[in-house]
């Protein structure tokens, strides 16, 4: 099948307009419209039901997103691995939510590369829900989150654990003291979410809701405000006196997970990562 037959469905998916789509793809409508069409040829079904501006996909083009997007990353695998240089004997593909990258993966990437040799690193920025998908595709050799996917197939390990604290822009804030338009809330999981919503309900509404760490520090530290961030990326902050600890406010601890299939073909390299990554996560909680 071309590829590009499904990139052109995900992106007419993705914004609902055969002519968005055509300006995305660098293409004319009539030639997104006709990659459309084929797509529904081969497959024998409408993937779109087209009314003036309002595309919504059919329930076959609904069960067909997945499908489409599992095609077009097995396929990019493929040619990655059939592209390895001599010196590169397999491919590891690492998936994690932007705030597991953030707040411990980003870091110890190089120190992987180098202790991994002749293993190409593919990385991903993905929700749990591709990640779970992608596992049980194949396509994900290793998936790291907060809340990892219990399915019976994934073998799981917790890796440790991370340290979140209520940091402020301002000096000497309790956390009765929070003002309206003064809190940013960054996303850290389930488990987070209901210490939260049990400890901190006195918190305001949040003025920026991210799941971004990076995103939330730039943020307080441009606008003021305060937020729960990992202990690494604001100790030598709060060293400087740029951020300082909001007062009543307890660390809480988020356990990280990785989860892999136990019958991958590249198991060796996979469980070196894993214990690279534990390793490094020990390090930190000590």
């Amino acid at each position: 099948m071309d590829t590009d037959l499904l990139k052109t469905f995900l992106e007419v998916s993705r914004t609902r307009h055969f002519g968005k789509a055509a300006e995305n793809l660098y293409l004319t409508r009539s030639a997104v419209s006709f990659r459309v069409k084929q797509l529904e040829s081969i497959l024998g079904v409408a993937l779109f039901e087209r009314q003036r501006n309002n595309i919504q996909p059919t329930p076959a083009g609904e069960r067909m997103l997945g499908h489409a997007e599992a095609v077009l990353t097995a396929w990019e695998r493929a040619k990655q691995d059939v592209s390895l240089s001599q010196l590169q004997s397999t491919q590891l593909a690492i998936g994690a939510g932007p705030n597991i990258w953030d707040a411990y993966l980003q870091r110890y990437l190089q120190h992987l590369h180098v202790g991994l040799p002749g293993v190409a690193l593919r990385t991903e920025v993905l929700p749990l829900t591709v990640m779970t998908r992608q596992l049980m595709d194949r396509t994900l050799d290793l998936a790291i989150s907060f809340d990892p996917p219990k399915l019976d197939q994934f073998e799981l390990i917790q890796l440790g654990q991370i340290n979140l604290l209520l940091v402020s822009k301002s000096r000497d804030v309790s956390v009765n003291e929070v003002q309206a338009g003064q809190y940013v809330k960054v996303d850290w999981g389930t488990a987070f979410n209901i210490i939260h919503a049990q400890e901190y309900a006195a918190l305001p509404v949040p003025t920026l809701h991210t799941s971004s760490a990076r995103i939330a520090l730039d943020f307080i530290l441009n606008n003021g405000g305060c937020a729960f961030l990992p202990e690494h990326l604001v100790q030598p902050l709060l060293q400087r006196g740029e951020l300082n600890l909001v007062a009543g406010a307890s660390a809480i601890s988020r356990s990280v997970y990785v989860a892999y299939w136990a019958e991958n073909d590249r198991l060796e390299q996979i469980k070196q990562a894993i214990s690279f990554l534990a390793d490094k996560l020990v390090i930190e909680d000590n």
